[in-house]
């Protein structure tokens, strides 16, 4: 995610919601393989209270971080953790917190500052491997990844990342593909999709 800001309006209503995504375009279904849905407790399905995010790791591809909470710019767009610090990731926080029911999302960039970002392996996330959010009470969310994305900016799939779910699910969104020199952004987006198997 090389922008700063994001151009997809945000839908609150008693509908599901739509938020805008890093590097985000307008709504399509996603194209990716879905793995076999993971085995989950019945409290893992019902979700975790509500608690702030405070830690992301993704084990296979060695990405740590700690996460700090985005907002909505003036313009309507989701924030986005400052350019200058790519290995910052950030949680969208007027959605649901990692373990709630619905679909947390978390930010993060590819590169920047001349430097790779937090999720600059993000696409070889492969299904079936682990995502841990530590909360500020102390428990560990962790997700099993159903599939990975990558998708057009034009096409993203605001519906299927951003609508209301019945179980605890996960969003990672970063930007990938071929490097648009002329709008200094990337063509696409990487986003993977993840259930909540143990909170």
């Amino acid at each position: 995610m090389r922008r700063a800001r994001l151009a997809t309006a945000v839908v609150a209503a008693v509908a599901p919601v739509l938020f805008a995504a890093g590097c985000a375009g307008p709504s399509a279904q996603p194209a990716g393989q879905a793995a076999p849905k993971p085995a989950a407790s019945s409290a893992a399905q019902a979700g975790m209270p509500r608690s702030t995010p405070v830690r992301l790791a993704i084990p296979s591809i060695g990405a740590e971080s700690s996460l700090v909470q985005l907002g909505l710019q003036s313009d309507g767009s989701v924030a986005v953790p400052p350019v200058s610090q790519p290995r910052q990731a950030g949680w969208y926080q007027n959605g649901p917190t990692p373990g709630q029911v619905g679909p947390a999302v978390v930010l993060g960039h590819v590169d920047g500052n001349h430097k790779k970002g937090i999720f600059y392996d993000l696409d070889k996330v492969k299904t079936g491997q682990e995502v841990d959010i530590a909360r500020a009470d102390g428990k560990t969310a962790r997700f099993r990844v159903r599939a990975v994305d990558q998708v057009p900016k034009d096409e993203f799939p605001t519906q299927a990342v951003y609508g209301n779910t019945t179980k605890p699910e996960l969003r990672l969104i970063t930007c990938g593909g071929s490097f648009n020199r002329a709008e200094r952004s990337y063509r696409d987006n990487v986003i993977v999709y993840a259930d909540l198997f143990r909170g």
